[in-house]
């Protein structure tokens, strides 16, 4: 069984189409049919978006429970809804106030106003 705050190996679309393992963070089950919203796991921290990504770093005290083996970036731009038998293995979880950093990270930013971009 898993849970909020899990990392786990699922079976992801990528952008060129393929479909392959990449590690994800269970963020929250979605009503319904129980499917999962999660976001991916990068080692690319040049691509973590400052306020917005939360980067689990080696040297943290939790880090050893993420079951990750370097330094990566917990991507809420890279976001997808998974059925629970896409994921292939459970590698660990990541720390209550880091779960609950990216989820605070996120909704504010669906709830906040933002000005229309002007046409072009």
């Amino acid at each position: 069984m898993v849970s909020e705050g899990d990392v786990v190996v699922a079976e992801l679309p990528q952008a060129d189409g393929m479909v392959k393992p990449r590690p994800v963070l269970i963020l929250r089950e979605l009503p319904g049919f129980g499917d999962l919203l999660v976001c991916g796991i990068s080692t690319q921290i040049r691509h973590a978006e400052s306020g917005f990504d939360v980067i689990l770093e080696e040297g943290d005290e939790c880090f050893s429970d993420t079951g990750l083996r370097v330094t990566s970036v917990v991507r809420l731009n890279f976001l997808a809804s998974i059925p629970v038998n896409r994921m292939t293995r459970r590698l660990g979880k990541i720390s209550t106030d880091a779960l609950e950093a990216l989820q605070s990270n996120l909704s504010t930013h669906l709830v906040a106003k933002h000005k229309p971009q002007p046409q072009r």
